[in-house]
């Protein structure tokens, strides 16, 4: 086992790049930094300018850089391209042992049997999560290693994403000099910060809200049942407070952070907001301005109100809307919004929190940040993933999950290539 590592999370958002490192020290993970750059070259989760991209991960690195005082030379990165799609699939192998005891080996051939599926035109694979497995007769079974049987089978859920969507954004990461150690969606690894297995096993579902997408993860039962990217996010509210109060963008911006509500039923109809301290050269107007509150709040419910009617639409498709006893779990830079849980519950008729650090050591304030969940996560799934190598390696036995372990490293190679 490693006594020293760092672990890089890479989260390249439309408007912000975030960078988390952590280091594993005697088995034991840390977060040392956490930095952000403003992000060029990409919209709505996907590489329009791949140099630019790279100038904003080598802002990143430079600030990383001179903060741990250490060189990063790979990371974990997330996606989230509106392409996402979510495939079920089933794959069945016969048990070859004499005594038809199962295996970690046909383990590995039924999760391969199971991707035996045709792939839409320029669509390459990301994860393969086995959701359950079948032994004979027994259905749901969580590990079937060491069950007997002559028969195996498993449903896997396949996570799939255009290709050249994936190559650019890993082609930008290199060309700032890192190697790419995996790609992970990006809701998958803010949950493995922000949601416990407690709340995976009951039913749960995290949203992502971002600057021009919002993204979703569906857990049950401890396993991913479902993902998807919204092609909509907190810059669309923006845009509508500009239009509706015709300002700038700017200030429509400074007004939502400084201003804004989601939830009208908090405001006293009667209340006006006076924006000129808000005013700046780059955003300045012609008159003093006043703005009715009950109406600045009632621009933001709608939008807010559309992004969630869009998530509850991808709970219906798999027969969870209303039916999550966990509840949502807000993160993202998107979810700061004052009023924001209020109008979620009411939409999805679910409990509802914001997201937070629940499940990685820290002494770094910054990570807490729902902004930054998503890098978080993506250092706490390379941990895992790092355990899940050294474990293999040392025979000290078979966890559930581990199974995958070659599979996703096939998948991954894919597109690592040059």
């Amino acid at each position: 086992m490693r006594d020293q590592s760092l672990i890089a999370g890479l989260d390249i958002g439309s408007t912000e790049t975030r960078l988390v490192v952590g280091q594993v020290t005697a088995g034991q993970l840390q977060i040392i930094g956490a930095v952000a750059a403003p992000t060029a070259g990409m919209s709505k989760g996907i590489v329009n300018n791949i140099e630019e991209v790279t100038s904003s991960v080598l802002a990143c690195l430079e600030k990383s850089e001179r903060l741990i005082g250490v060189h990063l030379d790979s990371v974990y990165a997330s996606v989230s391209a509106p392409s996402l799609k979510c495939e079920r699939s089933k794959g069945v192998v016969a048990i070859n042992q004499a005594n038809n005891e199962i295996t970690v080996e046909d383990m590995n051939r039924v999760i391969e049997a199971a991707q035996a599926l045709s792939l839409p035109a320029n669509y390459e694979v990301l994860h393969v999560i086995p959701i359950n497995y079948r032994v004979d007769n027994q259905e749901d079974v969580k590990n079937p290693v060491g069950m007997s049987g002559i028969r195996l089978e498993v449903e896997v859920l396949i996570v799939q994403s255009l290709s050249n969507q994936v190559r650019n954004l890993s082609k930008a990461i290199k060309q700032a000099g890192l190697r790419i150690d995996n790609i992970i969606i990006a809701p998958f690894a803010a949950a493995e910060a922000a949601v416990t297995p407690r709340s995976k096993e009951l039913g749960v579902v995290l949203v992502n809200i971002g600057s021009l997408t919002t993204s979703l993860a569906v857990f049950e039962e401890g396993e991913l049942l479902h993902a998807a990217v919204l092609p909509i996010g907190s810059d669309h509210i923006t845009a509508d407070i500009a239009i509706g109060l015709r300002c700038s963008i700017n200030l429509a911006e400074k007004i939502k952070l400084e201003y804004g509500q989601a939830n009208p039923d908090k405001i006293d109809k009667d209340e006006e907001l006076d924006v000129t301290s808000l005013i700046t050269p780059d955003n300045e107007v012609d008159e003093p301005m006043t703005v009715s509150m009950k109406y600045l709040s009632s621009i933001i419910e709608a939008r807010v109100g559309e992004i969630f009617t869009k998530v509850d639409a991808e709970l219906k498709k798999i027969g969870r809307s209303g039916m999550l006893p966990a509840g949502v779990v807000l993160v993202g830079g998107g979810a700061k919004l004052a009023g924001i849980v209020d109008l979620a519950k009411k939409n999805l008729r679910l409990p509802v929190c914001l997201g937070a650090n629940r499940n990685v050591p820290s002494v770094v304030d910054k990570v807490n940040d729902l902004s930054y969940l998503t890098a978080l996560g993506l250092v706490a799934w390379g941990d895992h993933y790092s355990s899940v190598e050294e474990e293999d390696n040392s025979g000290h036995g078979f966890k559930p999950g581990h199974a995958v372990k070659r599979v996703k490293d096939w998948f991954r190679s894919l597109f690592l290539k040059d």
